[in-house]
């Protein structure tokens, strides 16, 4: 089965480092589920924000997808990074819809130590991108 559009152009931001194009992929009611906050995020908003610094955290020289599932509308994804000296190995699970939007991206990581870490440095990624006063 060839890579549909919308998981290559997932791979394309990815590879080049530039969340830029996130937006247009991104449908306005998406979703996102991070492995350390209790509550989906609703709406591209919020789910852009959480992505970008999920990429500031992530993808680093060492960032790789070690294996891929896809189907017509959905995809799992393993990674393994290595961030601060912790071996981080996790899943992001998407699925979009029949316009090619990422409607749901759900983000699974492990060990126990790499979650602490991941939470840590999120935070900070944003709290330092929230708008001043909010």
């Amino acid at each position: 089965m060839p890579t549909p559009p919308a998981l290559a152009a997932w791979h394309h931001i990815v590879a080049s480092r530039d969340m830029r194009a996130l937006a247009d992929l991104l449908d306005a009611d998406a979703v996102f589920h991070s492995p350390v906050v209790h509550t989906p995020q609703r709406g591209r908003a919020l789910v852009l924000a959480y992505l970008t610094a999920a990429g500031q955290v992530f993808f680093n020289p060492t960032f790789r997808y070690a294996r891929e599932v896809h189907g017509t509308h959905d995809a799992v994804l393993e990674f393994e990074v290595e961030i601060d000296g912790i071996q981080v190995n996790g899943v992001d699970m998407i699925r979009w819809n029949d316009a090619g939007r990422i409607v749901d991206f759900k983000v699974m990581v492990r060990p126990l130590k790499a979650i602490q870490l991941i939470h840590a440095k999120m935070a900070a990624m944003l709290q330092a991108a929230a708008p001043k006063g909010a």
